[in-house]
């Protein structure tokens, strides 16, 4: 989830869903292990505090999603970008935009929200000695350089493309042409902060304040974190339950024996081992649903091993050896499909899916794939190993079927085997800090349905989720050409064109799209996930 500069152009509005994993509860006393007119939900510690710009994974999402309300919001059903706190947004030539403020709209802690609660966001969130994880994300704006320089200190305290004209409004200029910016400020890291934040940020991190129908109530790193609904808020989607209570759970199965045990209400990440009776055990209680989500293998090029000459091979060769159709059929049933690109069915052709685009290099064929490993100089050091966390999304299970089908096709012994981290948080540290020396997992929840989406953030040089370091000057080029492109064909032919450098280069595995799923308690009632296969929280009734 999470990534860079945004294209120019729209993509059909398609529905966007990023994969679901592990949302968890606290739990007071009560039916479905929560307090009356409470809403218990599995979940797992997010990576970092919860500061808007900074947070760029799904757990920390899930509450950001609660907490705040930005310019726009993302229609739940459609993924549509609809007017929040923005009254209007408005441009005569999609590079310099006045953005007016609705009435009415103020933080928890009773200050009202300005155009200054946006632009000093935003600076801090450019700011380079922040250290934002989504900074890129206002790259865009005129600016930014001085405020986030390669190397050193900032040139300036803000950045001079945004500015404030009254209480209500400010404007932004683009450095270019951007005719879809306005519909990436639903993104969280565009949101609004409050002046508690920075006259009392370690405050502020204890017990973040925002703008949203939720409150934060409290948070233990490893148990779980209570919601509350701030009966305040004046925005036009109130909480329909008193709260919400998310407990960390480093195992899914047990979330779902909550679940089924009547002590919990919701888990939206159901465990492998439990697709087989999922049906029989919740019925229409269970939700099963497509999703801009896909799951890969990245390579740590950052690693000489694995970026010398001849290692292009051999990334293609493992591809090859991974049997995608038995893993997905065996262990995750109707909720993974193979992967064909890099991208997601849910995009649609016109959007930019093309189930070409990986070609060979992801078909099962374990012959060509030990020749072309052998060819590339074999595994580095004659073995590999996977990571991944193992607490969500039955990652165990697939990373030991992989090695399997990889081992079967070199048929030189166990030289796969896999390196288990016990906690999202802990993975993601290690991910974050580049110190994996094997493939490792990577996936990724669409922010916006738009193919850039699924491209620049995770391969552009230099990109807030490059994690593996690839980098091709060709493919930063069409990028960049295709950011610029007005018309949307002609964009989507130049990210397909990108696209096929990832073919060939091979620096992240594809391995299969992924399903939205969750199941909840016979307690509550509208349980839906959005277009990021997030459970529209504030919408749950309980009963």
């Amino acid at each position: 989830m999470r990534g860079a500069t945004h294209a120019k152009w729209a993509a059909c509005a398609v529905a966007v869903a990023l994969a679901a994993t592990a949302c968890g509860g606290g739990s007071d006393s009560g039916g479905g292990g929560g307090a009356a007119g409470i809403v218990s939900s599995s979940w797992g510690d997010p990576q970092n505090p919860l500061e808007p710009a900074n947070t760029n994974e799904v757990q920390g999402g899930k509450v950001l999603d609660m907490l705040f309300r930005g310019l726009k919001r993302y229609d739940a059903k459609t993924g549509e970008a609809r007017d929040m706190v923005a009254e209007k947004i408005e441009t005569t030539d999609s590079q310099n935009f006045t953005i007016t403020l609705k009435d009415g709209w103020k933080f928890s802690n009773d200050e009202p929200v300005t155009a200054q609660s946006f632009v000093d966001a935003w600076n801090y969130a450019a700011d380079v000695r922040n250290k934002q994880n989504n900074a890129t994300f206002f790259a865009s704006i005129v600016g930014y350089e001085d405020l986030h320089p390669a190397s050193g200190e900032p040139k300036a305290k803000t950045m001079s493309g945004l500015v404030v004209k009254d209480p209500k409004t400010f404007t932004v200029a683009l450095k270019s042409k951007f005719s879809t910016w306005p519909e990436t400020l639903g993104y969280q890291a565009f949101s609004p902060l409050p002046k508690a934040f920075f006259t009392d940020h370690s405050g502020w991190l204890n017990k973040p304040v925002g703008n949203g129908p939720y409150t934060v109530d409290s948070y233990t790193k490893g148990t779980g974190m209570k919601l509350r609904k701030w009966d305040g808020y004046t925005g036009p989607d109130p909480a329909q339950n008193g709260g919400v209570d998310l407990k960390v759970y480093t195992d899914n199965n047990t979330a779902y024996t909550d679940l089924i045990s009547g002590n919990l209400d919701l888990v939206d990440d159901i465990p492998a081992q439990q697709l087989k009776n999922v049906k029989n055990d919740l019925g229409d209680r269970y939700i099963n649903q497509p999703a801009l989500i896909i799951q890969t293998l990245t390579f740590p090029l950052y690693d000489p091993q694995w970026s010398k000459e001849g290692s292009d091979k051999v990334r293609r060769g493992i591809s090859m050896a991974i049997n995608r159709d038995e893993i997905t059929e065996q262990i995750f049933r109707e909720t993974r499909t193979p992967a064909k690109d890099w991208t997601s069915p849910a995009l649609g052709a016109k959007g930019g899916f093309n189930a070409t685009l990986c070609g060979d290099a992801c078909k099962f064929n374990p012959a060509e794939a030990k020749k072309l490993i052998q060819e590339g100089g074999g595994l580095p050091g004659g073995k590999m190993t996977l990571t991944s966390n193992v607490d969500t999304g039955s990652h165990r299970d697939w990373m030991e079927a992989v090695c399997n089908s990889v081992n079967n096709a070199l048929g030189e012994g166990p030289v796969c085997t896999v390196n288990p981290v016990g906690t999202f948080a802990d993975f993601r540290n290690q991910q974050s800090a580049y110190k994996l020396t094997g493939p490792f997992r990577s996936g990724w929840q669409a922010d916006y349905p738009l193919i850039q989406n699924f491209l620049q953030p995770l391969y552009y040089t230099g990109a807030s989720s490059n994690y593996g370091k690839f980098s091709s000057p060709d493919f930063d080029k069409l990028v960049d050409e295709a950011n610029q492109e007005s018309d949307t064909a002609k964009a989507v032919a130049k990210f397909q064109d990108a696209e096929k450098i990832l073919a060939e280069q091979m620096p992240a595995i594809p391995l299969w799209y992924q399903n939205g799923s969750a199941g909840h308690s016979e307690r509550i009632s509208d349980v839906a996930l959005n277009q990021f296969s997030v459970p529209v929280y504030n919408e749950i009734k309980v009963s």
